[in-house]
């Protein structure tokens, strides 16, 4: 009875050992959730510069057709990473990561002028909560998806970037399901991980007080940055040195 007692205890604590080593390996994946209106190809200056640091970095085009798709899109792309990953939200992507961020691989999370909602909340509910500057939502003739008016697109989301690549991102908007913009989310992953904010001060499309406000709930570290809702792409430097930093601290 003794030696069946102690195998156990053994074998609980090799387990415990091998879960904590896991937790605490080296973060080299990272998977990119873009958020509505633009897809992943804005990433691709912020994604270079992490690759040359040396980071595993893939991008998931979600179909934003509704949130429960949304998150089984980047579940399909986690379970494609060996080790480790850090998971990254822009606006409506932060719906998504605090989802699918409960993958037991992912050992945090980054929202990038981002939502990130607690339990029970949507997207909807979020941004009529702290209405921001821009307020350019349209609607498809058939009532089931929403883009931004391409006359307002550059002021409302890449004021900082050249006009040719603001006009661009109009014009390639991925449009956005009204069912993933109102869905509900369940339970948060960062209630039980660490994450990060990046506020984007002078954001049309979240209110950056917003931005703050779910950060401080969340206990997010936050670093704020002079920049537009696109923040990504006009300031990828910046943005991947955040992510970088991110990854060292959420394998530790």
């Amino acid at each position: 009875m003794k030696r069946k007692y102690f195998s156990t205890i053994a074998l609980a604590f090799a387990t415990s050992i091998i879960a904590f080593a896991a937790q605490a390996a080296d973060v080299k994946n990272i998977v990119i959730v873009h958020g509505a209106l633009a897809d992943g190809s804005g990433w691709r200056q912020a994604t270079e510069i992490l690759e040359r640091r040396g980071f595993n970095v893939t991008i998931v085009q979600e179909p934003i057709t509704s949130l429960a798709d949304d998150v089984a899109a980047t579940n399909r792309v986690l379970d494609l990473q060996d080790g480790p990953t850090l998971l990254v939200g822009h606006s409506y992507g932060g719906m998504v990561i605090t989802e699918a961020g409960n993958s037991p691989n992912v050992a945090g999370l980054v929202y990038v002028a981002a939502f990130q909602p607690d339990k029970g909340e949507s997207l909807i509910s979020l941004a009529s909560s702290k209405p921001a500057g821009g307020m350019n939502i349209r609607e498809t003739k058939d009532g089931k998806y929403l883009y931004l008016d391409p006359a307002a697109f550059a002021n409302d989301f890449a004021a900082d970037l050249p006009k040719d690549e603001a006009a661009f991102l109009a014009k390639s908007q991925v449009f956005a399901s009204k069912d993933a913009f109102s869905a509900k989310v369940g339970d948060p992953a960062w209630k039980t991980k660490k994450s990060w904010t990046i506020v984007a001060t002078e954001d049309r499309s979240i209110n950056p007080d917003l931005e703050r406000d779910m950060a401080k709930r969340a206990g997010s570290k936050v670093t704020e940055i002079k920049a537009s809702h696109a923040v990504f792409a006009s300031q990828p430097e910046k943005v991947a040195d955040v992510i970088a930093k991110a990854a060292e601290a959420a394998g530790k």
